[in-house]
């Protein structure tokens, strides 16, 4: 009978989450599939709503064949009632009830777009596939209206097929900044210019390990003709300095970095843009991580080979183990599944199944490696936020404050920073301006280890536990 097979929980139903749930389904293990999303796939295979009829999709995606297979296999195995696809269901801690049989898991989540009604999810194991988020690093005028994060254009181009505006900056660095330029330019905006901080050479240091995945260098060359036929100028050793206007973005000042990451004295120029789409890279997802007590080795989950923490029951997959991109994902994703499915029926797994797989993601790995040295963030962005600019949205925190922290009132750590200014406190609870304060104050990022992933009403909190398990409907 399927309510006899053992049951997975996997979080998150991007690249990661959906090859994860594919592979342990085909191993005859029942799949609660979890995610806050609508739909299936993530940011990388974010949909346009179902409303707007969009007649070709696949032209804002590369990988759509990929995404086609997951998707039928995942319809698949939901017809066969093996998989269960709860959709907009917001994930707010994974608790841990470990018993004299073993290890069990309740998944707490909220429903809907309110996230008031709270559902629970009970499995006898818990993949974590929470993939990342953009780190944005401030500077003068980045809380100006037209100003977005690099992402956040993307998905709006993706999910609901309009732009911010007509004229575009896309700026930072880190390979999703490609994508989003040429995804602007083939939406009809005009990309004045793709500002990118790694400068050529940097690339040429790294050139045999990135060479080493010609799939991956033909890519960035196709993006590298998409803006070359959209006449996009790209501005390489450059970084945005200030962005300018009175209610709303109308330019952005951009200079060039000497070698040592600093601003060039002179090389301002000013671009008019009424949108700036900026990122300075991703960071992983790892709030339930934390919760569960699972290891970080710096800001990834740690895994073994077979995609396992080291807190007994918990996998992880994609990029909350280590930012490296949608195929990276997909690889790991297979790897956790199967892996987890031998493992829930008390056999141990076949590293044969899964040798692609493996030699994908030691292959991608190096490749992401070595593309994160080469988009570092500049090593004296810092000296460009002035005292004036706020650092924290949330509390409205300047930089001013931030530094008057440690210089004046002797705060050493982030904690304590967080203590006197409130930077941090707020909404986002540190996950937009971390990076900044750590980098403002010196003091090095320290795992949050946070109750929740997500703000919780207490009304929830105070009704935890009493629940009923979602009912299982094959």
């Amino acid at each position: 009978m399927t309510s006899e097979r053992p049951h997975l929980a996997v979080i998150g139903a991007g690249p990661a989450g959906l090859a994860a749930t594919v592979a342990a389904a085909s191993h005859g293990v029942r799949v609660t599939l979890v995610d806050a999303s609508a739909e299936a796939g993530g940011q990388f295979y974010r949909q346009p709503a179902a409303e707007l009829r969009a007649r070709r999709p696949q032209a804002l995606h590369h990988g759509w064949r990929a995404w086609e297979l997951l998707r039928d296999e995942l319809r698949t195995h939901v017809r066969a009632g093996l998989v269960r696809h709860l959709s907009d269901h917001h994930v707010w801690c994974v608790e841990n009830r470990r018993t004299g049989a073993g290890p069990g898991f309740t998944v707490h989540a909220l429903l809907g777009p309110e996230q008031q009604d709270p559902a629970e999810v009970r499995a006898d194991a818990v993949l974590l596939a929470t993939g990342g988020y953009e780190k944005v690093l401030p500077f003068p005028g980045w809380t100006l209206p037209g100003v977005v994060t690099a992402g956040g254009a993307q998905a709006m181009l993706k999910g609901t097929l309009t732009v911010g505006g007509r004229t575009a900056v896309v700026a930072g660095t880190g390979p999703l900044l490609l994508p989003v330029a040429t995804g602007l330019a083939a939406a009809g905006v005009d990309v004045a210019a793709l500002v990118e901080s790694a400068a050529p050479k940097a690339f040429v240091r790294r050139a045999r390990a990135l060479a080493a995945e010609p799939g991956k260098v033909a890519e960035g060359a196709r993006y590298a003709a998409e803006l070359l036929r959209h006449r996009v100028r790209l501005l390489a050793g450059h970084t945005v300095v200030e962005a300018h206007g009175a209610e709303r973005l109308e330019a952005v000042t951009v200079a060039a970095l000497d070698p040592d990451g600093r601003v060039r004295p002179g090389t301002g120029r000013r671009i008019l843009c009424d949108t700036l789409a900026v990122g300075h890279g991703m960071l992983p997802h790892t709030d339930l991580a934390e919760t569960l007590g699972c290891r970080l080795d710096g800001p990834d989950v740690h895994a073994d080979d077979e995609q396992r923490t080291d807190v007994p029951g918990v996998w992880a997959a994609g990029e909350t183990t280590g930012i490296g991109g949608a195929a990276l994902a997909l690889a790991e994703g297979h790897i956790a599944g199967r892996s987890a499915a031998a493992r829930l029926h008390g056999t141990e797994p076949d590293p044969d199944e899964w040798v692609a797989a493996t030699r994908t993601r030691t292959r991608l790995r190096a490749f992401f490696a070595a593309l994160d040295a080469v988009h570092a963030p500049p090593a004296h962005w810092t000296e460009q936020v002035t005292d004036d600019t706020v650092v924290c949205r949330c509390e409205e925190v300047t930089g001013g404050e931030i530094r008057a922290a440690v210089k004046d009132l002797g705060a050493a750590d982030l904690r304590t920073v967080k203590l006197l200014t409130r930077a941090g406190m707020g909404w986002c609870q540190g996950r937009v301006c971390g990076p900044a304060v750590a980098g403002l104050t010196g003091c090095g990022s320290t795992a949050s280890r946070r109750p929740f992933a997500r703000p919780v009403p207490l009304g929830v909190l105070a009704r935890a536990g009493e629940t009923e398990d979602l009912e299982w409907n094959p």
